[in-house]
């Protein structure tokens, strides 16, 4: 996990994107790669952070479909709700929520 947390921090700390287009364009790469639900939970903290809503990452959702193909698209939507009822589980067990809310994530600062 640390290293993980390495890599996200390196990545947000070298890009130019606001917080809100970043987590949109992680949440279209975890589509394309056919993402696990572990890579979705980990992306849901952040994502709630940023401000995004269901309804903007089904916006992703149907932007990706023409290109990753609708299966794909589809297999994603049930990841993502897959993950965002873990986390609820987790949540409501008072399981540590930080390792699963944002590790090695934060808002992304511009570079000077």
């Amino acid at each position: 996990m640390d290293t993980l947390a390495e890599i996200n921090a390196v990545s947000l700390a070298r890009t130019e994107l606001d917080a809100r287009s970043l987590m949109l364009v992680r949440i279209a790469a975890l589509v394309a790669v056919d993402a696990p639900t572990a890579s979705y939970l980990l992306h849901i903290g952040p994502t709630a952070e940023m401000g995004l809503s269901v309804s903007d990452v089904e916006d992703v959702l149907v932007t990706v479909s023409p290109i990753v193909g609708t299966p794909r698209a589809l297999t994603a939507a049930g990841r993502i709700t897959e993950s965002l009822d873990l986390a609820v589980r987790l949540r409501s067990t008072d399981t540590e929520w930080s390792a699963v809310s944002s590790p090695g994530f934060q808002t992304p600062r511009r570079r000077p």
